[in-house]
C-alpha cells in the first residue's frame, strides 16, 4: 500500500556508514539481496534489521545508509543489516513477507561467521517496513528444521521491533473497523485492495480461498504473549483519515497494535508526538533479552 520513491537492486549509495559486506544475495530474485554492518564488542552481537517503505511499490535500502540511529546502534556495538525485497509488480504481498522472513533466517545463517547473537534480532522500518517488521516479531515461526534449504531451517523471529508510521494489520478487510471507509478517489484502482494479494478483483477477498492469505497477513491476529516488545510511532492528526497517506499512517493503526499487545501481554512503547527514542528502547529490549 502506499506510494514511495523507485528502487532497485543495489541502488545508489550514500554517503554514510559503509557497510561491511553490501549486496549480499539471501534469495533468487534481484531484490533479495542485502548490506551488512559489523559492530564492535566483546562475544556476538545483537542485530538490529533495517527495512525500508515505500508502499511495497518502491525504495530501497540504501536509505539507511545515512540513518543517525544506524550509526548510534553500531556505537553501541550493535551489528546492523539493511535489506531489500520484491516489489509487488512482482510479488503478492504474502510473498514479499515471506521475502524479509527468509532475510532474517539467512541472517541466521552469518552468525558464526558475521559474530551475531542470534538470539537477540530487532527489526527496524517505517511504513511498509514497519509493517513487515510488526508481521517478523509477531508471525510464528517459518523454520522447518527438516528443510533441504539451511536458510529455512533457521528461526525467522525477531525479539524486538521499532515501528514508525506503521499499518497495524495487512488484511486490509480489517481496516474499515477501525478507521471508517476509505474515500475511493484514494484508490490507485478500484481493486488495489484484492490486487495486493493478487487477486483479481474485490469480490476474490470474500472468497474461502482468500481467508488463509488474509489470515497470513494480520499481524493484529498473530500477536501473542511470547512475542518480544514493540516500539510504536504513528505522529499525524486524529480524526478521520483526510488523505492516502493519512489513512495508511493514521495514529489509530498505532493504537491497535497497543490494544491487541495489551490484551496478549506484550510490552508496546506507544510514542505520540514527542520523538520518543527508538535507539533507547533497542538497547534496552536486548538488555532484557540478554538477561533472560
Amino acid at each position: 500500500m502506499g506510494g514511495g520513491n523507485s528502487g532497485k537492486g543495489g541502488g545508489k549509495k550514500g554517503a554514510g556508514s559503509v557497510p561491511t559486506e553490501s549486496d549480499v544475495a539471501y534469495g533468487p530474485h534481484e531484490r533479495n539481496v542485502l548490506d551488512f554492518w559489523k559492530a564492535e564488542g566483546e562475544g556476538p552481537r545483537p542485530l538490529v534489521i533495517f527495512i525500508h517503505g515505500g508502499g511495497f511499490t518502491g525504495g530501497d535500502k540504501s536509505k539507511w545508509w545515512d540513518s543517525g540511529d544506524l550509526k548510534r546502534l553500531l556505537d553501541n556495538g550493535i551489528s546492523c543489516a539493511a535489506i531489500n525485497y520484491r516489489f509487488r509488480k512482482d510479488a503478492a504481498i504474502q510473498d514479499i513477507l515471506k521475502d524479509a522472513a527468509r532475510a532474517v533466517q539467512f541472517l541466521r545463517t552469518k552468525g558464526a561467521e558475521w559474530n551475531l547473537d542470534k538470539s537477540r534480532f530487532a527489526g527496524f522500518g517505517g511504513s511498509a517496513g514497519a509493517g513487515t517488521s510488526l508481521w517478523l516479531a509477531t508471525r510464528d515461526d517459518l523454520a522447518d528444521p527438516d528443510s533441504e534449504d539451511p536458510v529455512l531451517r533457521e528461526s525467522s523471529r525477531l525479539q524486538a521491533a521499532v515501528l514508525l508510521s506503521t499499518q497495524a494489520t495487512y488484511d486490509l478487510t480489517k481496516w474499515d473497523r477501525f478507521l471508517g471507509p476509505a474515500n475511493p478517489a484514494w484508490w490507485a484502482s478500484p481493486n488495489e485492495a484484492a490486487e495486493f494479494y493478487h487477486f483479481t478483483e474485490q469480490a476474490d477477498l470474500a472468497k474461502p480461498e482468500a481467508l488463509p492469505v488474509l489470515k497470513e497477513c494480520d499481524m493484529l491476529s498473530w500477536i501473542s504473549a511470547d512475542d518480544g516488545p514493540v516500539f510504536v510511532n504513528n505522529r499525524g492528526p486524529e480524526g478521520p483519515s483526510v488523505n492516502r497517506g493519512h489513512y495508511l499512517h493514521h495514529p489509530e493503526h498505532a493504537r491497535q497494535i497497543e490494544k491487541a499487545c495489551e490484551a496478549a501481554g506484550v510490552k508496546c512503547t506507544l510514542v505520540g508526538e514527542e520523538s520518543g527514542d527508538p535507539v533507547e528502547f533497542l538497547l534496552g529490549a536486548f538488555k532484557g533479552s540478554e538477561a533472560e
